[in-house]
């Protein structure tokens, strides 16, 4: 094992032992956790955790405004406060806790703080330009941070990939239209076609040239032959057209990019709750006419204030919200911490959730256009895009609640959930049947994942959800188990696409088999039991490093956090375990709870993009350690 790779002391702690905590019984851990938890509701009833992302949303905030005319002296000295308190001591930024350096968001992050008037000679800026040299500088950056350079001159757009505003015409039936690809892609390559198109340039008040480099670095995903060669082909050719493009048709494309986007923005002035799309359909009707005092504009531009955070280390921005999600785990976790079905805290949580409930059409819509609305998203405000995992999870909090208003809206939530399965009876978040794998392969798609097909624990989710009401014998959930089966990796483990990683996907996916029926001695369940007790580390506690998402060696690996280690206690004790490994992982949980009875956890264990883009929940730390010592003291005592 070389010293890069990992081992059972890598990274930093994430929490100490507090004295005060030491003689605490399980049933006390919980107990202090519940109080802190119920401290944390807001008036209207929901709860809201920091939803914390990498540097990248900072730096684009600033160049955005900069380009608008609207940066501030104020937003950029506090954004930089923010961004330098991220650089690690080597002089690059991360795209997570104790990550690896990233090339592309120290790129952005050293401009963002050139902006903000950071010298290029001063030692922290030597220090990442140097690395991004070494790197091969600005070439080797990914595309969509060759766009916001090329909007600033400092790449030119004819060296970028080919992105048409004519393919919001390509019918759904034809390859490659904007509903094949996952919500949250259409939703930004829909105003980036105008930005490409528009192809702007706004100079910035100095160069880069200390980030180039004669080296160049290419970084493809695994290349496929064949495939690769034609998009390379067709990017060629939709070049030459982006060089006489008819020009009715370009006014037309952009007439209908103007329309889509306006039509699909939220009321609080954002575009799916997240974002990426934001930022790029504000430039975009920007570019196309509408200033900065048109009604959408200026709502959109409002609406990221709510999305701001301030504090002593400067501002930043959350790149999305998390209040659904939120709010339906805190209350399964009171639930599980014998928080009464009646508790006036539930009852108002449950008052709120079912007034988020989705009544219209979206996006969705289009593959399922038979099927009647209903259900949730994850955000305050996203009417276009609920999910099949906030369902679920909302399915099973409203379920466990006493509401007179809870019963109508969980069986429109199970009636719309349940048909958004896909063909092969997996469950994916946002669409059905989002599997078309070619979108991939598209030039500029070389940063994140841009479909959306079925995953281990969003399906798992909505197994548990459906077996809680009684479906558990029903074909659709028996389908769902079959491919869940299926999808379990050799080592008995399941592959998490919204958490980190491995332990995410075991943790949802056993207890989702125990509620459907799977028997505790089965095979599948037997070989995950394992794979846990093989992957818990010395000090009791589990955690998953999200490297685990490149480099397979990290699989199971990296410092154990309260999330992760919540997850693996929920499957052991979902498949009867009562033995040593639950009892290391409970003493794990209540030795580094805090005196306030939460815990720390700087390490991030949510995932965006598997690979790519990472979370950190702020109420992961505390929502499921609560379920899992509840579950605990329920089941062995205190």
């Amino acid at each position: 094992m070389t010293a890069t790779e990992p081992t059972e002391t890598t990274g930093t702690a994430t929490a100490g032992t507090a004295e005060s905590t030491a003689v605490r019984t399980p049933a006390e851990a919980m107990a202090a956790a519940r109080d802190h938890l119920l401290g944390l509701q807001s008036p209207e009833g929901w709860w809201k955790g920091e939803l914390q992302t990498n540097v990248t949303m900072d730096a684009e905030d600033l160049l955005m405004r900069e380009f608008l005319g609207i940066r501030t002296a104020e937003d950029t000295r506090e954004a930089a406060r923010w961004i330098r308190s991220q650089q690690a001591p080597d002089g690059t930024w991360a795209n997570f806790h104790d990550g690896p350096p990233d090339l592309s968001t120290t790129v952005e992050a050293y401009v963002a703080l050139r902006l903000a008037g950071d010298e290029p000679d001063a030692p922290h800026m030597r220090r990442a330009a140097a690395f991004v040299r070494g790197e091969g500088g600005i070439p080797a950056t990914r595309v969509f941070t060759r766009f916001w350079l090329a909007m600033f001159g400092q790449w030119p757009w004819e060296r970028l990939p080919a992105l048409p505003p004519e393919m919001v015409f390509l019918p759904h039936w034809f390859p490659l239209n904007v509903y094949d690809f996952a919500c949250w892609a259409r939703q930004t390559i829909v105003p980036l076609t105008v930005v490409a198109a528009k192809r702007p340039v706004r100079p910035l008040p100095f160069e880069l040239e200390e980030l180039r480099s004669g080296r160049v670095v290419r970084r493809r995903r695994g290349a496929v032959p064949g495939w690769d060669e034609a998009f390379a082909a067709l990017d060629r050719v939709l070049r030459g057209y982006e060089r006489r493009p008819l020009r009715g048709l370009r006014k037309a494309a952009l007439r209908r990019a103007a329309e889509w986007i306006i039509a699909r923005q939220e009321p609080d002035g954002s575009w799916g709750g997240i974002q990426p799309p934001w930022v790029y359909s504000l430039l975009a009707l920007h570019l196309l006419g509408h200033g900065l005092d048109h009604p959408v504009v200026r709502r959109g531009l409002e609406g990221l204030e709510r999305f701001t955070v301030r504090d002593e280390k400067g501002r930043r921005l959350e790149a999305c919200q998390s209040p659904v999600w939120d709010t339906v785990l805190a209350m399964n976790a009171l639930v599980d911490a014998g928080l009464p079905a009646g508790h006036q805290a539930l009852e108002a949580a449950a008052e709120w959730v079912v007034g988020e409930e989705v009544q219209g059409p979206g996006d969705w819509s289009v593959r399922r256009p038979d099927l009647p609305p209903g259900g949730w998203a994850f955000e305050f405000d996203n009417d276009y895009y609920p999910d099949t995992d906030d369902t679920a999870e909302v399915v099973l909090a409203l379920s466990r609640v006493d509401h007179p208003k809870a019963e109508p809206a969980i069986e429109r939530g199970v009636r719309w959930m349940a048909g958004m399965v896909s063909r092969d009876g997996g469950f994916g978040a946002f669409d059905a049947d989002n599997t078309r794998a070619l979108c991939r392969r598209l030039p500029f798609c070389d940063f994140g994942e841009v479909i959306d097909p079925p995953s281990a624990d969003v399906t798992a989710h909505v197994v548990e959800a459906l077996s809680l009401r009684g479906m558990a014998d029903s074909t659709l959930v028996k389908r769902a188990v079959v491919w869940l089966l299926k999808a379990q990796e050799d080592d008995g483990s399941w592959f998490g696409r919204w958490g980190a990683n491995h332990v995410y996907g075991t943790g949802s996916v056993v207890p989702a088999l125990i509620a459907a029926g799977v028997r505790p001695e089965k095979p599948a369940i037997r070989r995950a039991v394992r794979w846990l007790e093989r992957h818990q580390r010395d000090d009791g506690g589990w955690g998953e490093d999200l490297r685990s998402y490149r480099d397979p060696e990290w699989v199971g690996h990296g410092v154990s956090t309260a999330s992760q280690t919540a997850w693996a206690l929920l499957a052991l004790l979902a498949a009867g375990e009562r033995g040593p490994a639950v009892e290391r992982g409970v003493r794990w949980l209540v030795e580094h709870q805090r005196p306030d009875g939460t815990w720390d956890e700087d390490h991030f264990t949510g995932t965006g993009f598997p690979g790519d883009f990472y979370i950190n929940y702020h109420l992961y730390r505390l929502v499921f350690p609560l379920s899992a010592l509840g579950r605990y003291v329920k089941e062995i005592g205190s």
